[in-house]
């Protein structure tokens, strides 16, 4: 990010300054085996190209006062890029299924989704829903998180990076704090797996399609389609 502001630095000096500061320096994930069956088989799909697995779960946080509220979250694992976080007290199928229709409706329908083994993704209307718009479902083992691991990561940073460090006092300040995140992190946070460039760079949309997409958001999102 540096760079892309014409400073002539390297990654040793930054290091530098961030422990002279206290910065907290990012913990060493330990190496992992990739999943493997008894016959030489890889379990894990992995995405191919835009649009082709979808990945889905929730994140559970609290307000000021201590009222617990939770949050869907929705990557593409391929791009990496976030396209929904949905925050309210209560999120259940119904609200599962109203975002993923609104979702497919303005993007394409993916190949593939996957999820954990959750009542709101295993119900009976959803996995219905998703069979008949042809969405494969791609359910992990129960207990085995790693297995959905390109939201986990996600989810780690969304708690690393927002949850962590705000006091909510009410739940509209919630959804309008994680929106703002939300789109720091599609356009401006550089990701290492994409070659430090972000899942989706600024653009410059007609404030036009921003109206439309508003109007039709299930969850009243603002739109900041074209704001830099």
């Amino acid at each position: 990010m540096l760079r892309r502001e014409d400073w002539r630095v390297n990654h040793k000096r930054v290091e530098r300054l961030w422990r002279e500061q206290g910065l907290r320096m990012p913990r060493r994930q330990p190496k992992r085996g990739r999943l493997w069956l008894n016959d030489g088989s890889c379990v894990r799909l992995r995405p191919q190209h835009p649009d082709h697995v979808l990945a889905y779960d929730f994140v559970t946080a609290r307000t000021h006062e201590g009222r617990p509220f939770r949050m869907l979250t929705l990557v593409d694992e391929f791009t990496r890029e976030c396209l929904a976080i949905d925050v309210a007290r209560s999120l259940k199928a119904d609200d599962v299924l109203e975002r993923l229709s609104w979702l497919f409706a303005i993007r394409s329908v993916p190949d593939y989704i996957r999820s954990d083994n959750g009542p709101e993704f295993t119900s009976k209307v959803v996995r219905d829903w998703l069979n008949r718009v042809g969405v494969k479902t791609l359910f992990i083992e129960p207990g085995s998180p790693w297995e959905n691991g390109y939201v986990e990561s996600f989810n780690g940073k969304l708690r690393d990076e927002l949850l962590n460090g705000e006091i909510f006092y009410t739940l509209r300040e919630a959804k309008v704090l994680t929106e703002r995140w939300r789109v720091h992190y599609n356009r401006i946070r550089p990701h290492s797996s994409l070659g430090y460039r972000a899942p989706a760079p600024e653009t410059l949309a007609p404030m036009e399609s921003c109206s439309a997409a508003l109007r039709t958001s299930p969850s009243g999102v603002h739109c900041t389609e074209g704001l830099t």
